[in-house]
Order: structure tokens, then C-alpha cells, then sequence
């Protein structure tokens, strides 16, 4: 299996990776101002607790914390995160693309995989985001909280195995 980002000349790459990294951070400091005013005692992970939420009440109970302007808040990040997905996702895999080079045995496949695993996360995250706007616009019913809490846990895993790979290319 090739890494999906194979295609970016080797001279390339390097630059990319920063460019997207940088509005990958960028973007994350946004978030942290938006999930300010949705830190409640129903959500004190603001909207990773929404996310999570796995049930009609933990969810309604979450958006029963949240005044106007905090659900305004929670409106704005869910769109900007579609934003945010291809930003990470091209950072991440970037990154681990980076870690390849020259290596031999088993890195390389490993490596390729969770390129792609990347871009999956991406994908866990905008379906995670269309049942979180389901939730947030019309009645909480089942089974948006579900189908965001697994896609949530997905994306999250990826994007751990991803950030672990590139770590042990970097340090293994």
C-alpha cells in the first residue's frame, strides 16, 4: 500500500506540512475561545462532552446547559471544523509521510496505513459533526448521540495512532 500523499514531490513536502500545521494550530486556538462558553457542569469538556454524550438525556441535558449564545458558539465550531478536518488531516499524514524517508521494514507500510487512517478520521468526523447538527438544531432522537459518540471515538483513535506513529518515526 502507497501513502495517499505520495504524490507531493519530496521537495514539496516539508512546506506543506508546516503551511497546514500552522492552520491546523491556528484553527485549534479558535476552537479553544469557541468551547469556552460551553464548559458547563453537564458539559465540562464543552463540545468533546457533546460529542461523547452517547445518549438522548446526557445530550439534551448538554444542550439544556448551553444558553443562546453558547449554542451560536457550538454552531460556528461544527462549521469551522470542516475547516479543521482536511487541515489536520493533511498536516498529520504529511507528517508521517516525512517520517518515511529512507526508512526500511515494517515503518513504511505502518505509515502508509495511517495516512490513510488520517483521512478516515477526517471522514468519522464530518458524519460525527452532521448528527452533532441534528442534535443541536432539532430534537435530540436517537440515533444521532450514538452515532456521534462512535464517530467521535473513531476519529480520536485514529488521530492518537496517528500522532503515535509520527512520534516513533520521529524518536524509534
Amino acid at each position: 500500500m502507497q501513502h495517499p500523499l505520495e504524490f507531493i514531490p519530496i521537495n514539496v513536502r516539508k512546506p506543506f506540512f508546516y503551511f497546514f500545521l500552522a492552520l491546523t494550530l491556528l484553527i485549534f486556538v479558535v476552537f479553544r475561545v469557541l468551547d469556552e462558553p460551553l464548559r458547563t457542569e453537564a458539559a465540562p469538556g464543552g463540545i468533546v462532552s457533546f460529542e461523547l454524550a452517547q445518549t438522548v438525556d446526557a445530550a439534551q441535558g448538554i444542550l439544556r446547559s448551553w444558553d443562546a449564545d453558547a449554542r451560536t458558539y457550538a454552531a460556528f465550531g461544527l462549521g469551522l471544523d470542516y475547516l479543521f478536518m482536511p487541515a489536520y488531516a493533511l498536516a498529520l499524514s504529511t507528517g508521517i509521510l516525512l517520517m518515511v524517508k529512507g526508512r526500511k521494514g515494517w515503518y513504511p507500510q505502518l505509515a502508509a496505513w495511517m495516512g490513510w487512517g488520517v483521512f478516515a478520521a477526517a471522514v468519522f468526523d464530518a458524519v460525527e459533526n452532521y448528527a452533532l447538527w441534528q442534535e443541536l438544531t432539532g430534537p435530540v432522537i436517537s440515533p444521532y448521540p450514538e452515532v456521534a459518540a462512535l464517530c467521535a471515538s473513531m476519529k480520536f483513535a485514529l488521530l492518537i495512532a496517528g500522532l503515535v506513529t509520527g512520534v516513533a518515526g520521529r524518536f524509534g
